[in-house]
């Protein structure tokens, strides 16, 4: 699988090393458990963002150029300890056929970009001459069935799961739904018409991208994402606390699946999550997790932050989130709601988003 190597602008590649490598301050204060104390990424600010995810534009057709992401790969050689040599390896190529990384001028940082499709999860590691190197600022990992351990990176609109089994995604997509404002009948009949009622076009650029399932608009897989990377120390959270209210539900019910039971026992639990006194909440192990009302509220914040952030962080299939809003969103002066006749509405998004999500034929990602 041959890749389309792009030159870079210096500078580009520098203005990201300067804001999140180039400290020298040796406090652990980037460090929020996700790292052992002696691991260097607790002294980078923002680790996640590397490698660099960027838009693509070839130049000459944005249209076709939507559908790829740079993705810059940068190594810091500090004192050339590593000599000249330096290359990266990895499934978005062929996996064994390295690509030698530039050093960007005069300086300790080494680079390489490359064009990979969008909605894209893959492996790779540095090679110094002959020896393989993990990536040792990126935090994500992922171990392989022989047990070798690999880097890992993700591009815009990646739908595969990263961070949960499957009983947590069906857990988390019960939980979300009740979060947020599309399970009414009414919500659900504007995503439905929402979802069919696009053009063949669009379904086939824009669509095959979504991630729906059954939940709406791909909260689901925006929490997904944003654990593997930007909130990975919130990633525990999680695991520890969809046990437990897998146990609590289970326990109230130990008939049924949770994914298959009642609103009502959902609309029960969050009615006492939100009264729990730190102590009550019958099955749920204070010990191992001391405030679940912490918890609900960083899964509010996730839910609705996925729900209507734009879609290539992994939520808003399709805009959809947003054309809620659009035809819903009250007028601030008269109250009224958008004239769905005469197509106008108080949150025109679509003029800001370039083609096939929006319509503004300026925008380049």
């Amino acid at each position: 699988m041959s890749v389309t190597v792009v030159v870079k602008d210096p500078t580009y590649i520098l203005n990201h090393c300067t804001k999140y490598l180039a400290r020298d301050n040796a406090d652990s204060r980037h460090n929020y458990g996700q790292y052992g104390d002696d691991d260097p990424r607790c002294r980078i600010s923002e680790a996640w963002r590397f490698p660099i995810i960027d838009s693509y534009y070839d130049g000459q057709d944005y249209e076709s150029s939507y559908a790829s992401n740079i993705v810059t790969f940068v190594y810091v050689n500090r004192d050339g300890g590593l000599g000249n040599e330096l290359s990266v390896i990895g499934t978005f190529s062929d996996l064994y056929d390295p690509i030698p990384l530039q050093q960007v001028e005069d300086t300790a940082y080494w680079a390489v970009s490359v064009v990979v499709p969008k909605g894209e999860s893959h492996r790779y590691k540095f090679l110094a001459g002959s020896r393989a190197m993990l990536d040792p600022v990126n935090p994500q990992h992922t171990t392989m069935e022989d047990g070798s351990r690999w880097s890992r990176f993700f591009t815009e609109y990646c739908t595969e799961n990263l961070s949960f089994e499957r009983w947590e995604i069906l857990l988390l997509e019960r939980l979300t739904d009740r979060v947020l404002p599309f399970r009414t009948t009414e919500g659900q009949r504007f995503l439905d018409a929402y979802y069919n009622g696009v053009d063949r076009q669009t379904k086939d650029t824009q669509y095959a991208r979504a991630y729906r399932l059954d939940q709406p608009v791909g909260a689901v897989n925006f929490i997904d994402k944003i654990v593997a990377r930007q909130e990975s120390h919130r990633l525990v959270d999680y695991k520890i606390c969809l046990e437990l209210i897998d146990a609590v539900i289970r326990l109230r019910n130990p008939f049924e699946e949770p994914s298959r039971m009642p609103v009502s026992m959902y609309d029960d639990l969050f009615a006492d999550l939100v009264a729990d006194d730190g102590h009550s909440l019958q099955g749920w192990d204070y010990v191992r997790y001391a405030k679940p009302q912490f918890f609900l509220g960083l899964l509010r914040r996730h839910a609705y932050t996925g729900a209507f952030s734009h879609p290539k962080h992994g939520g808003n299939s399709g805009g959809a989130g947003w054309a809620y809003l659009a035809a819903n969103l009250l007028d601030p002066i008269t109250g009224a709601l958008p004239d769905a006749a005469s197509g106008s509405t108080y949150f025109d998004w679509g003029r800001a988003l370039e083609w096939p999500l929006g319509r503004n034929k300026e925008y380049r990602g």
